[in-house]
């Protein structure tokens, strides 16, 4: 309790007085409680480091996961195409314009979930506390590390030479004392590069971080920052936090906080999947009964696929569906028990498709996932804890 009143004691000081109230805020931390070793761990280009890694003639060339098509996008890029610009979440064609020699290559989430699995066994020799954020990276606490190592810095290493000699991929670290340092910093020296921000310079180093670097300030936020004349740490800690809340809503709290180095939120171990689901953009229009009828028989079994590759199952199955004039509907239907075989998923994916009647129509997006987890109440299923 100590420690939430000082913070809040802090927040009130001001502008002017920012540099001492940093130096009583770390003083007090540490009197009430160890400093945190956090470590962000991000894998390098992950899924197409995964294709590079399993196909030799791919590697050292520009390599996309993802569809070619008109419609279809990049799932990842790796770092020989993204000299060129080409980036995650690009249409494809544009990919292709910025670089000609780009090679697509299409997605084996059997094969990623296979390593990031790989990779959490590696995080859960030095600690138990691992915050997955997607399926190529986590936050891991150290403060207390398992081995009794003690150094953030080393247990970084040897992690990232683990995920070499184990899965032959490279990893990025980021070290410091909370999970907005943390993640800042495993950016630094990307790829195959390990970066620490020490309590005693965060300060000078937020001040002089563009504000589209910070983490939790996407695009549109910062070009909104940009016109407000917001263009490093440093003008963002001029504001104070009522017109910061008053351009940016609740997020103002949040920034006010991470520039001056404020993060008291906790590496969380126990968050559980929400859902298990795969979709795809079609190149041409759907506009027959038997093709969609065949493309959701596909995503079914590559559903089911990703089911039993988490060792999970749920109860409520959604289909999602995409117009060609871009209208999007959904259609959900929880069941008594949960899902165990694929005759069962096909069953009910049926008899939500017959419902929704939508043949005649032109259909660019089909999508279908499985919600309502089964938790350890409901069986003795564990979780991975990465996901795409």
């Amino acid at each position: 309790m100590l420690k939430k009143m000082i913070v809040i004691t802090i927040s009130a000081k001001r502008n002017e007085d920012s540099l001492q109230s940093i130096n009583i805020l770390t003083k007090f931390v540490c009197f009430d409680s160890e400093l945190r070793k956090i470590i962000h761990i991000d894998m390098d280009a992950f899924f197409a480091s995964v294709e590079q890694l399993d196909n030799p003639e791919l590697r050292g060339k520009p390599v996309a996961v993802g569809g070619s098509g008109e419609r279809s996008v990049v799932a990842a890029a790796s770092y020989e195409a993204r000299k060129f610009g080409v980036r995650s979440a690009m249409p494809s064609v544009i990919a292709k314009r910025l670089c000609p020699e780009l090679i697509f290559v299409s997605h084996n989430f059997t094969r990623y979930t296979e390593v990031s699995a790989n990779v959490l066994a590696i995080f859960r020799e030095y600690t138990d506390l691992i915050e997955p954020l997607s399926i190529d990276e986590a936050f891991l606490d150290v403060t207390c590390d398992k081995q009794g190592i003690g150094s953030a810095t080393v247990i970084a290493r040897k992690i990232r030479c683990e995920i070499k000699s184990r899965t032959g991929l490279t990893a990025s670290a980021g070290i410091s004392v909370n999970k907005f340092l943390a993640k800042i910093a495993s950016d630094i020296n990307k790829p195959d590069g390990l970066f620490v921000i020490r309590p005693e310079e965060a300060e000078k180093f937020i001040e002089a971080l563009p504000v589209e670097k910070f983490y939790g300030i996407g695009k549109v936020t910062s070009q909104k920052m940009h016109k407000l004349g917001i263009h490093s740490g440093a003008d963002l800690k001029n504001w104070d936090r009522v017109s910061l809340v008053r351009n940016f809503g609740k997020a103002g709290i949040f920034f006010y906080d991470i520039v001056r180095g404020i993060d008291d939120r906790a590496v969380e171990p126990d968050q559980e999947r929400k859902s298990v689901g795969t979709e795809l953009t079609y190149e041409k229009d759907l506009t027959t009964r038997f093709e969609i009828i065949a493309e959701l028989y596909k995503l079914e079994k590559e559903l089911m696929e990703r089911l039993e590759h988490s060792e999970t199952t749920g109860r409520t199955i959604t289909v999602k569906i995409k117009f060609s004039d871009f209208r999007q509907i959904t259609r959900s239907k929880t069941l008594q028990n949960y899902i165990r075989d694929f005759d069962s998923l096909h069953k009910e994916v049926s008899a939500i498709r017959k419902s929704m009647k939508f043949e005649g129509s032109r259909i660019r997006l089909l999508g279908l996932s499985i919600s309502n987890l089964e938790t350890e109440d409901c069986g003795d299923r564990q979780l991975y804890l990465f996901e795409e």
